[in-house]
Order: C-alpha cells, then sequence, then structure tokens
C-alpha cells in the first residue's frame, strides 16, 4: 500500500482548478465518473495527486458532504495491488467498506472507500490502478 492522492470537495473543479494551475507545474487530466456522480480533475505532482471532486447530482454523497461541511478535505487514498485481497485482509481487522464490492473509479480504477467510522473520522480510498 502506498499514498497515492488526497480528494478536495469542491462545488466548481473549473473555478478551483484555476486556483492550483496559478500554483504551476501539476499535470492535469480531467474525467467524470458517472457511477460516482462525480466530474474530477486529477492534478499529477511526481508520484501523488490533488483530486478535485465536483458533484454533479445534488444527490450524490458528495454533494451532500459539500452542504454539511462545505468545501474541502474529502478523503485520502491508498493505492493497492489487489483491491479485493486488501478489502477481504482489513475486513478481517475490524474495517467497513462503504460498498460491498469496488466500485468504479476514474481511468479504469477499482475503488472503495473505509467507513470512516472505523478509521478515526477519516474518509479513506483503495485504488486500484486500471489500464489507461
Amino acid at each position: 500500500m502506498k499514498f497515492d492522492h488526497v480528494g478536495i470537495a469542491v462545488r466548481s473543479v473549473t473555478e478551483t482548478l484555476a486556483i492550483y494551475q496559478r500554483l504551476g507545474g501539476f499535470e492535469v487530466r480531467l474525467t467524470e465518473v458517472p457511477g460516482q456522480r462525480a466530474k474530477i480533475a486529477l492534478l499529477k505532482a511526481g508520484e501523488t495527486s490533488v483530486e478535485l471532486l465536483e458533484p454533479t447530482s445534488d444527490e450524490s454523497s458528495l454533494a451532500k458532504f459539500i452542504r454539511e461541511r462545505g468545501e474541502g478535505l474529502h478523503h485520502i487514498a491508498f493505492a493497492v495491488e489487489d483491491i479485493n485481497r486488501s478489502m477481504d485482509e482489513l475486513k478481517g481487522k475490524g474495517f467497513r467498506f462503504i460498498y460491498e464490492k469496488p466500485a468504479d473509479g476514474k481511468f479504469g480504477s477499482r475503488v472503495n472507500f473505509i467507513h470512516p467510522k472505523t478509521a478515526g473520522g477519516v474518509l479513506v480510498e483503495l485504488t486500484q490502478n486500471g489500464r489507461e
């Protein structure tokens, strides 16, 4: 397991991306993940990334997060080689997951989230990178 990215909930990817582009030095990739109901800007910086997440539905958990807490840190993510094996190991250690099975993520990845109630109040994503 290695650190992969930090996710930041935003109302507008376009507006927030402009702020980060002023910082400079990021390789930017844009996508939308219908299953997650999110528009994503991935800002690559070395081996890690910043992920800007804009809800595409007022009914999404991301939209609810922004309504209740405002924009800001949403999750931290760790890359794993085999998400199913990692989930099984972590379930055995008492962690609960948001989804029963991994979901489709950005750029062909598979993802799942450890429930914050079992991770010290932090939403933790596991991501198995896809073939781009």
